[in-house]
């Protein structure tokens, strides 16, 4: 792969396909020990809560309160995602 002037990278076909990314994917990109690293946003969003919940069990918090903010939280960025997609596809906000 290489950058373009304007700074563009274009994924080939083959690492899209592998990787999942379709036309319209949400990604995230971020730096990792020197690499450039893509993520899909609503793993990423996953990930980083479910790191948050056992963080907070670790530290002896426990119950609903906890799981019903998570719950909360993904509820929500499925909103944002089908709006998203919505908007994207040519459909309503």
């Amino acid at each position: 792969m290489s950058v373009a002037a304007d700074g563009r990278v274009t994924i080939p076909a083959q690492l899209r396909h592998a990787a999942g990314i379709e036309p319209g994917s949400h990604l995230v990109a971020y730096v990792e020990r020197g690499r450039v690293v893509l993520e899909d946003r609503a793993h990423l969003l996953r990930r980083v809560q479910d790191e948050a919940i056992a963080a907070a069990r670790a530290a002896g918090h426990t119950g609903s309160a906890v799981d019903s903010l998570i719950a909360d939280r993904r509820a929500e960025a499925a909103r944002e995602d089908a709006s998203r997609n919505a908007t994207t596809e040519g459909g309503p906000a």
